[in-house]
């Protein structure tokens, strides 16, 4: 009895630890503090005022214990937009997925759901930019030549639709097919299930658009 007794008392204080520790990985900042800290990461990279230190040896050594992160960035792999630099953080500070034209599959929005469902991350935003080269070519591609087959026409069927979407619009194709492409990639996430449709649903969780300007350097959120 006593054995008995003793076993059910660990077996509780075990559950209890991992439940603690369950906890702890899982607690971050709200949507909005996080959207808060991107645009005023953003506004100091604008500024040219950097405040980031999150990138020394302690941070480092913090790191080897877990991460954090407070945002996920799903954005452009364009070497003009890093997304750290951008929003000015440090290391450990945001879960970013990169893919051509910010394009996803099944791999990144579990990539995504990853960072959502064990990470904790409240804010997911999808960052599109200015001058993309992957929705340019998808927008002004020319098959009536023809062109050999590469895994590159993977990225441009995935952008199609926005392109065909911005071609009845009025104003600039390669803008409006860049905001589109955000806007879609946004509605995939929300609707991609069963995970971050649930959290988004019972507003666990806020996923956004954003469009980076390569002049100015300025994220507009939508």
């Amino acid at each position: 009895m006593r054995k008995t007794c003793l076993l059910a008392a660990i077996v509780v204080a075990c559950l209890l630890i991992a439940a603690s520790v369950f906890a702890t990985e899982t607690t971050g900042i709200s949507a909005d503090e996080a959207k808060a800290k991107l645009i005023e990461g953003n506004q100091r990279f604008v500024t040219e005022k950097y405040a980031n230190t999150n990138v020394d040896v302690e941070r480092r050594s913090e790191l080897t214990k877990g991460q954090h992160p407070f945002a996920v960035i799903v954005s452009c792999s364009d070497s003009r937009v890093p997304p750290e630099i951008v929003f000015d953080q440090g290391l450990g500070d945001l879960f970013v997925i990169r893919t051509a034209g910010d394009t996803i599959d099944d791999i990144a929005i579990g990539s995504v759901e990853y960072a959502v469902e064990h990470l904790g991350v409240q804010l997911v935003v999808v960052l599109g930019h200015e001058k993309c080269g992957a929705v340019t070519a998808a927008a002004t591609l020319d098959d009536s030549h023809g062109h050999q087959p590469s895994y590159i026409d993977a990225v441009v069927k995935a952008l199609q639709p926005a392109v065909d979407k911005a071609k009845t619009q009025k104003g600039d194709l390669i803008a409006n097919a860049i905001d589109d492409n955000v806007d879609l990639v946004v509605d995939q996430l929300r609707s991609a299930g069963p995970i971050l449709s649930d959290f988004t649903k019972k507003g666990n969780i806020k996923i956004i658009g954003a469009v980076y300007d390569l002049d100015d350097g300025v994220v507009s959120f939508r």
